[in-house]
């Protein structure tokens, strides 16, 4: 066998087991918790829509509102590995272990550790939330409540959340792209067809005029393409490696290092929008006879996604979290060293401090450029829609971004098997034999 042919069957072997364990992970969200009223669940939430609730609907591929036993989603794990991330900027001991491999294992480890309490703690509490929810027939979603109905509960979606983090580590082992963010990738893209439906079905019913709806369908488009652009997007920072010879070739010269416009990644808006859900998701458990409920309601309308005051604040989390999370994401310092080490330097910077300095002020200067990408996506196309749809800039920069790296990894090995077809024809390359 040939390599070229070998490298076409890993392709199709990789995008075969891809495929097959995302298929498992949509049979998992279809499975609901023991103990729930389906019919009464579907009623509850077709009454009862907004805050968190639609956010993590969304990246668990509408498993929370089926309450299955994947309805954590894998939101649990990247949640602790930010605090983790976050953790490592404050506390010397744990960026050590961060920057060492054997280190870096153990912080694996306590964060599936961490992972795993995280989802007994939110599990028991949406055990109990769930128990209090009826439809709007009157029936309860959970007909037999208690204390082994919570535990029960708990247990199950901390191990439907583990599942899901273990197909996602073999999706990144034998599979094309890294498993969590695929896995959030099917869960957003899945509902893709139901929410052109839906769009369809709100023109066909009045509620939309036509031009509003050709407006929709090319703000939607236009996103697309503007956050592809923009995430292959980059500055480059020329940077010169002293040159050697090795075996009469010369290595070195100039090269590039880039740093990327949206730096920070689609964590600003995740994190944003996870704050600004809280209030709204708080109130749904309020009483209605509580005498802060008129006011908790008026504070969730405000904060309800498209409000002036919604925007505002979320315009304002998303310029923060850029600037917090873009050097968590960039360590300058350890590019600096790095540097260093390969005798390598920033023409007209002198190493060490003043190049870290450098490098400080153009990721402050790029992140500017990507924090306001970022508010421009995730608010901009709410004022183009005058309905409500479940795909904001956060889903749109999940789907763009992880479809470019896959398409990324496929082009790799069409590559690799050209080239190898093309040593072939020249006779330098031939199978397993070099002649």
């Amino acid at each position: 066998m040939t390599i070229a042919h070998g490298k076409l069957e890993e392709l199709k072997t990789k995008i075969f087991f891809t495929f097959m364990l995302l298929v498992v992970f949509r049979i998992a969200s279809q499975v609901p918790v023991p103990g729930v009223d389906a019919v009464a669940i579907k009623a509850y939430f077709s009454d009862a829509s907004g805050g968190f609730f639609d956010l993590i609907n969304t990246f668990s591929g509408g498993a929370f509102k089926r309450f299955s036993v994947v309805a954590l989603g894998i939101m649990p794990y990247i949640t602790t590995s930010i605090i983790f991330s976050l953790l490592g900027e404050v506390i010397p001991q744990i960026q050590e272990l961060q920057e060492d491999a054997d280190g870096h294992k153990k912080i694996q480890r306590y964060v599936r550790y961490f992972t795993v309490l995280l989802c007994s703690v939110q599990g028991y509490g949406m055990a109990a939330a769930f128990e209090t929810f009826k439809a709007p027939s009157g029936a309860p979603v959970i007909p037999d409540p208690g204390m082994l109905f919570r535990i029960s509960t708990m247990i199950t979606l901390t191990a439907g959340t583990m599942f899901l983090l273990w197909l996602g580590e073999r999706i990144t082992e034998y599979g094309l792209e890294n498993g969590v963010s695929l896995i959030i990738f099917a869960g957003i893209a899945v509902a893709l067809p139901s929410e052109v439906a839906q769009t369809i079905s709100l023109y066909r019913s009045g509620e939309i005029l036509g031009i509003k709806l050709l407006i929709s369908f090319a703000m939607v488009i236009f996103t697309f393409y503007f956050v592809a652009y923009i995430e292959s997007a980059f500055r480059a920072i020329p940077v010169q490696y002293a040159k050697k010879v090795v075996h009469n070739r010369v290595y070195g010269g100039t090269q590039t290092l880039p740093v990327r416009v949206d730096t920070a990644g689609v964590m600003p808006p995740i994190l944003a929008s996870s704050l600004l859900a809280a209030p709204a998701t708080f109130t749904h458990f309020i009483s209605p006879t509580n005498p802060l409920k008129p006011y908790l309601d008026t504070i969730q309308q405000s904060l309800y996604p498209g409000q002036l005051l919604f925007n505002l604040l979320f315009a304002g989390l998303i310029v923060y979290m850029t600037y917090f999370y873009a050097p968590i994401q960039f360590k300058t310092k350890k590019i600096t060293e790095m540097l260093q080490k390969n005798n390598a330097f920033v023409p007209g910077i002198r190493p060490g401090s003043k190049t870290k300095e450098y490098l400080d002020f153009i990721l402050f200067r790029v992140s500017f450029f990507g924090a306001i990408f970022l508010v421009i996506v995730c608010i901009v196309p709410t004022f183009a829609m005058d309905h409500q749809t479940r795909f904001g800039g956060t889903s749109m920069l999940i789907l763009v971004s992880v479809a470019i790296r896959v398409m990324m990894n496929v082009q790799s090995f069409l590559y690799a098997d050209r080239y190898s077809s093309a040593y072939k024809s020249r006779g330098k390359y031939s199978g397993s034999r070099r002649f």
